[in-house]
């Protein structure tokens, strides 16, 4: 899947094209490297995104096309720093 498709699935950024325009500023990187909204992931990729204030590190622990927003903590596992709420980026 894509990242920034990911990002927005998973509700860790608000909207897609949010999520879009965090990659192309390079605030968004996949185990280490930074990464384009197109970038792959997979199950046990550890993302980190730059907030204005904060920076969000979280392991991906699962892949899904569609989750409800209730079920879409469970995507993901927060390593370090705290969950956006969605605030803008």
């Amino acid at each position: 899947m894509r990242l920034d498709k990911y990002l927005k699935v998973s509700r860790i950024i608000k909207r897609r094209t949010v999520a879009k325009e965090a990659c192309e500023g390079g605030r968004v990187s996949i185990n280490g490297k930074v990464a384009k909204p197109s970038s792959d992931i997979k199950e046990g990729d550890i993302i980190e995104i730059a907030f204005a204030k904060k920076i969000l590190k979280a392991r991906i622990i699962n892949i899904a096309e569609h989750v409800k927003k209730e079920d879409a903590k469970a995507m993901y596992e927060i390593l370090e720093g705290e969950e956006d709420n969605g605030e803008e980026v």
